[in-house]
């Protein structure tokens, strides 16, 4: 069986089991893979040529993200679900550089994540970063973490980014992030990245295939879709648009060049605050 949130197997992370949270690391030039990652990544690329540059894009959008939570709200308190492993520089270094009171919930279900994840908090000595070890198919778990480590009547900003596009319909991802943000109080934010095919349907499906033939349930989405998970929530400028056009100007300087054909990159992006 594997992660729907990472496509990590469950039996430990098996190092013939392909994992996108590994695939991910090494796509990022992290050493937290393996062999089978690589061919993983590889196939993809053959059916998508830019799937790489899309990812660092990815990641790129989550460090701006951070520095706009960090930076232009109030918000000091934080969920990261499939927080992924933490190659930097990652959300967790921005947002603790702008607010080193804020406490953070990260939430994954690979074990090689938490084993990362749990260093982390045990260089926290004031126990401001906790994890929980969690299917987000069961919201019901991160929610009662998150209870026990944040304050829920305050808000909070809960990023998934890179994490819905694993989540295919048959698990309900709309019902999932409903049921995670209907505990969040008022002025709270959401943060949602997910690939789409609206550029390019044929390399789209093709990655997906390539990720289901792995045991990952893979699944691009329009942009009506996307918008979707936002319901309830009013969307901060300049709304949901292809990562790259989200808040430029509060990009964190990376190990790799900026990407170029930002129009077309096959990531939407977007930040709701809760009304």
């Amino acid at each position: 069986m594997n992660d729907p949130a990472t496509g990590a197997s469950t039996a430990d992370d098996a190092e013939n089991v392909p994992s996108s949270a590994r695939m991910y690391d090494y796509i990022l030039g992290g050493k937290d893979n393996y062999e089978i990652d690589r061919e993983r990544v590889d196939a993809a690329e053959r059916a998508y040529p830019g799937i790489k540059e899309a990812a660092r894009i990815n990641r790129m959008l989550l460090l701006r993200m951070a520095r706009y939570f960090g930076e232009l709200t109030d918000v000091d308190q934080f969920i990261d679900v499939g927080t992924g492993i933490p190659t930097e520089p990652n959300y967790h270094q921005v947002i603790r550089a702008a607010r080193p009171e804020a406490r953070i919930l990260c939430t994954d279900f690979s074990k090689t994540v938490l084993r990362y994840t749990e260093s982390l908090a045990e260089q926290d000595p004031e126990g401001r970063i906790s994890y929980v070890h969690a299917d987000v198919r069961e919201p019901e778990r991160i929610l009662q973490a998150a209870r026990a480590h944040l304050d829920l009547s305050r808000p909070v900003a809960m990023t998934m980014v890179a994490l819905l596009h694993f989540i295919s319909d048959e698990f309900d991802p709309h019902g999932i992030v409903r049921t995670l943000t209907d505990a969040l109080a008022p002025g709270s934010y959401l943060a949602i990245s997910q690939v789409t095919g609206d550029f390019d349907s044929e390399g789209g499906e093709g990655v997906v295939k390539v990720y289901r033939a792995g045991g990952t349930p893979a699944q691009v989405r329009s942009h009506a879709e996307v918008a979707r998970f936002f319901d309830g929530f009013d969307l901060v400028e300049p709304g949901l648009v292809v990562a790259p056009r989200w808040h430029p100007e509060l990009a964190v300087p990376m190990p790799w060049p900026e990407p170029a054909g930002h129009d077309r990159t096959p990531v939407y992006a977007a930040i709701g605050r809760k009304p």
